[in-house]
C-alpha cells in the first residue's frame, strides 16, 4: 500500500467522517479537509467514535469549496481524492443560485486543483438527485438516467445534476487530468457518530421525537452510510471504475409510512407523525446491479439501516 495520503473533502461530515474511519481502518494515511479551523479536531473525535484509532495517519487541513486558498497544499502528494463535501441547503426558487453556484463551482475547483497536482483519480459523491428526479415511464432508474435540470425540482436537486454534468464535461475536455468515478447514493441513513445530523437522519430523529408532524407521501431509496464509505474504498481500488457513475442503494424502495410502521413494530416507538393525504406516489425502482457487478458490493437491507439509525439516535438520548 502506498504511503501517499488519500484526501477526503468534508472529513467532518456525516459521510466524510465514516469514509475517513474506513480508510484508516484499512491502513491508509488520510488527509481530511474541513472548512472551519475550529472544527479541525472533530475529524479525529468522529473517527474514534467509529471505533478506529487514527494513530499518526490522520491530518486535517482547512479549505473551502468557494475559495482556492489551501487546495494546492491539501493535494500535495495525493494520488486519490474522495470528493464528498457538498453544500446541502433548502432555499426558495428565487435564491436557487445560492445552492447551484457553490455546488458546481466547488466541484470544478476540486477537479482543477487535482489536475494541477497530478492526482490520478477522483471519486466523487454525487446523488440519486442527479439520476432519478425527472419522470420516466415505468419508474425504473439506472446509471444511464439523468435528472433534467430544467425540470421544476428543488434547487438542491438541480444543483446535483448540474454539478455532476459539469464534472464529467471538465474531465472529458481536458488532457491528462485525473480519472473520475461518480457515486450516486439514494437517501443516506445509518448510525450517527455525533449530534450533528444529516437531513435524512434528521427526519428519523423527527419521527422519534415528534418534531416532524407531517411527512410527504413519496417513495425513496435507502443506502447505509457504512456502505457508501465501503463503495468509495472499492471504487478507489477498482481500475474498471474509472470513467463510471455508479448508483448506491440497498435495492429497497420505501415510504415514510413504511418507516413509521417499522419503528413502531420493532422498537415500540411512539411515533405521532402522519403522512400527507393524497394519491399513491408513482412506482419506483432503483438498480444497484452495477455496484454489485463492478465493485462487488452487497448492501444492508433498508430495514436494517433504518433501525440502526434509530437505535443510534436513541442511544444518544
Amino acid at each position: 500500500m502506498s504511503a501517499a495520503p488519500v484526501l477526503v473533502t468534508g472529513g467532518n461530515g456525516y459521510v466524510g467522517s465514516r469514509l475517513v474511519a474506513t480508510l484508516l481502518e484499512r491502513g491508509y494515511r488520510v488527509r481530511a479537509t474541513v472548512r472551519d479551523a475550529r472544527r479541525a479536531d472533530d475529524v479525529g473525535h468522529l473517527v474514534r467514535a467509529a471505533g478506529v484509532d487514527p494513530g499518526d495517519r490522520l491530518e486535517t487541513v482547512v479549505t473551502s469549496l468557494d475559495d482556492d486558498a489551501g487546495w494546492a497544499g491539501a493535494l500535495d502528494g495525493v494520488a486519490v481524492v474522495h470528493h464528498v463535501a457538498s453544500p446541502f441547503l433548502s432555499v426558495p426558487e428565487d435564491r436557487a443560485e445560492e445552492v447551484i453556484a457553490p455546488a458546481v463551482d466547488g466541484t470544478l475547483r476540486v477537479l482543477r486543483h487535482a489536475r494541477d497536482a497530478g492526482t490520478a483519480h477522483v471519486v466523487m459523491t454525487s446523488s440519486f438527485a442527479a439520476v432519478g428526479y425527472s419522470p420516466k415511464a415505468g419508474g425504473r432508474y439506472d446509471e444511464t438516467d439523468w435528472t433534467d435540470p430544467e425540470d421544476p425540482n428543488d434547487p438542491y436537486i438541480r444543483s446535483k445534476a448540474l454539478a455532476e454534468r459539469a464534472a464529467w464535461d471538465l474531465v472529458a475536455g481536458q488532457d491528462g487530468g485525473p480519472g473520475l468515478t461518480v457515486l450516486n447514493p439514494t437517501g443516506i441513513f445509518g448510525p450517527v457518530l455525533d449530534g450533528r445530523l444529516s437531513t435524512s437522519v434528521g427526519a428519523v430523529q423527527g419521527l422519534l421525537t415528534g418534531a416532524v408532524p407531517v411527512l410527504p407521501r413519496l417513495r425513496f431509496g435507502v443506502v447505509d452510510v457504512r456502505d457508501v464509505a465501503e463503495a468509495h474504498v472499492r471504487a478507489m481500488t477498482t481500475p474498471a471504475a474509472v470513467g463510471e457513475r455508479i448508483l448506491l442503494t440497498s435495492g429497497d424502495v420505501v415510504t415514510w409510512g413504511w418507516v413509521i410502521d417499522l419503528l413502531r413494530r420493532e422498537l415500540g416507538a411512539d411515533v405521532s407523525t402522519v403522512v400527507q393525504d393524497g394519491a399513491e406516489p408513482p412506482h419506483l425502482e432503483i438498480s444497484n446491479d452495477k455496484a454489485r457487478r463492478l465493485l462487488g458490493m452487497s448492501f444492508r437491507p433498508a430495514g436494517t439501516t433504518l433501525l440502526d439509525t434509530a437505535r443510534s439516535l436513541l442511544a444518544r438520548g
